[in-house]
């Protein structure tokens, strides 16, 4: 693997200490993807802003990065959300210490290495007719649509590649710059009416749900759709926001996104029917009294901040007002801009709406106080609101049904649903305990040279979603269903396939290693931009590419040691838990 010269002195140090562990980073995921080349960016988007997302890791390495005149990012970068809108806290009501100078030295320490604090999650949609070119990008949903309906070409970044790759100007050529793995391998066919924008939330999420741990798919689900009727932006953007729920990058609707790659084989074949959109309507309605009404996740376009006003207007001519602010509208500073110039602005908040900047609704930390049973439009809100991010309750209903309930409090006289106790269905595992001896070998990363690890394996076949799903105090997998939930990966022997959700994940896997609750070692079976950056970063054991599969072939509980050596990493079984 060929190094370019500039990024080669970035690497020796040349270009001062934060290049150099920018580029370090970039080295270590060009060599765990098999990359043979270096690919120059054009442009980048780094997630990890708000207070919540974060945490401790995040603003722990940004003060790590301070200080260094060099330290200026070679490309054009653009930020993720922030956790409030600073000119309307008291409306939002955050019950959180010291939030907002936290948020502000985030933001400004992002901004001292030349990135636009846009604070925006739809870097996509700021009235730029195409977009194209090779960009860096951490935001999911921002992810998938521009794969999926503009010739930009990105790999599914976390916060911090996204972040390496921005300092340095380069990424490894590996995964969706290639244009051979830019091919579907599900298939869906649609029999569902779909005919309002929550619809093509549901539809995303729901495919992400049916996914099997057997499945091949090393750039994540990539689903062609059949069957879709014609579709407006707004659909477009629900759809790939709700998919990457699950680690979506792109995907292919016929008839609306450019046509899908011929492929031999898919690894699954679905059906979705108006029984499985009914159905899902039906488990995520509400059932019990609503506190609030977020709407603008990911953040409102110009449409849904319309449709959200022509709803409130039809209230409002009823002589019907929003009592208590009762409705949330996110976006970015450049979409409110566009409603406060035709009107509709004056129409929400006229009606008693609070309509928000710079921030999302999975991102905000609610005052639990007031907020206990949260409405949105969004499969992408619901999925990470109801996560241990925030813990809300959170149902799901269309924008005009939301509307109503922001309106009246009164439309179900029941208790508020609670978080406490619900059983998730269990995720689909091909794990199988193992008696028989193991040993096998694999790859380390470049910036590791040698290492000596023993102890303990906790093992799982199915993806870790770090942001949300492990708790960043404790490092305790808090994800029902999942195989591991309730066992902490303080000091094991992580084994997993690959991290998925949110491109914030790196900064929580951090939190925990500085703080001594992250695990003495990982090995993930696929390349994870999600995990490595942590572990590459801060020196954590890391393993990847074994010649067999130790997801399956190691037990939780088995004693396991591990060594790196010339670039080799032996894993071998020293004993065998006894399965219970």
């Amino acid at each position: 693997m060929e190094i370019p010269p500039e990024l080669k002195s970035m690497l020796g140090g040349g270009m001062g200490p934060t290049k150099q562990k920018a580029a370090r980073l970039v080295v270590d995921l060009a060599s765990t993807a098999g990359a043979s080349e270096f690919i120059r960016v054009d442009n980048a988007h780094v997630s990890g802003v708000s207070v919540i997302t974060g945490g401790h890791g995040l603003r722990r390495f940004l003060s790590d990065l301070s200080g260094d005149p060099k330290g200026a990012v070679s490309i054009p970068t653009t930020l993720n959300s922030a956790g409030c809108d600073h000119e309307k806290m008291d409306e939002m009501g955050i019950d959180y210490p010291d939030f907002l100078e936290q948020q502000f030295e985030i933001v400004q320490a992002y901004s001292e290495l030349g990135i636009e604090a846009t604070l925006s999650c739809t870097p996509y949609d700021r009235g730029i007719e195409s977009t194209e070119g090779i960009g860096s990008w951490a935001e999911s949903n921002a992810v998938c649509f521009s794969n999926s309906y503009t010739s930009l070409v990105t790999n599914r970044e976390s916060g911090l590649s996204a972040l390496a790759t921005a300092l340095t100007g380069w990424a490894p050529k590996w995964g969706l710059h290639n244009e051979t793995n830019r091919s579907p391998n599900i298939l869906v066919n649609v029999e569902a009416r779909m005919s309002d924008v929550t619809d093509w939330s549901i539809l995303g999420d729901w495919v992400g749900k049916q996914i099997m741990p057997t499945w091949d798919l090393p750039w994540g689900p990539m689903p062609r759709f059949v069957g879709l009727p014609r579709a407006n932006f707004e659909m477009q953007k629900a759809l790939t926001a709700s998919a990457a729920n699950y680690g979506c990058p792109m995907l292919w609707a016929d008839g609306i996104t450019p046509d899908a790659p011929l492929v031999d084989e898919f690894q699954g074949d679905l059906n979705f029917t108006d029984e499985d959109l009914r159905g899902r309507y039906r488990e995520l309605s509400p059932k019990g009294k609503v506190d609030l009404v977020v709407i603008g996740c990911p953040q409102a376009s110009v449409g849904e901040a319309r449709e959200t006003a022509a709803a409130v207007r039809a209230k409002m001519e009823l002589g019907e007002a929003i009592p208590n602010h009762r409705l949330w509208l996110f976006m970015s500073s450049h979409n409110y801009d566009l409603i406060s110039l035709d009107g509709t602005l004056d129409i929400l908040e006229e009606a008693g709406a609070l309509v928000l900047r710079d921030t999302c609704p999975e991102v905000t930390p609610y005052n639990r106080s007031k907020y206990n049973h949260l409405l949105t439009n969004s499969l992408k809100a619901e999925h990470y609101l109801t996560s241990g991010l925030n813990r809300i309750p959170t149902s799901v209903a269309p924008i005009m049904e939301c509307v109503s309930h922001a309106f009246d409090d009164s439309l179900i006289d029941a208790p508020r649903p609670e978080l406490v106790g619900q059983h998730a269905p269990a995720m689909h595992t091909a794990k199988t305990h193992q008696e028989s001896p193991f040993s096998t070998t694999g790859k380390g990363i470049p910036s590791q040279s040698e290492w000596e690890v023993s102890g303990r394996a906790l093992v799982t076949d199915v993806p870790i979603t770090y942001l949300g799903y492990v708790n960043r105090d404790t490092g305790v997998i808090e994800e029902p269903g999942h195989p591991l939930d309730g066992i902490p990966i303080r000091d094991t022997v992580l084994i997993y396939p690959k991290g998925s959700g949110s491109t914030v994940a790196p900064f929580v896997l951090m939190g925990l290693i500085y703080t001594g609750f992250g695990p003495k070692a990982i090995l993930n079976r696929d390349v994870c931009p999600l995990t490595l950056p942590a572990a590459s970063l801060l020196g954590v054991p890391y393993a990847h590419g074994f010649e067999e599969d130790p997801t399956l072939a190691v037990n939780t509980g088995d004693v396991v040691s591990l060594g790196l050596s010339s670039g080799i990493v032996s894993l071998k079984v020293e004993s065998r838990h006894t399965e219970v």
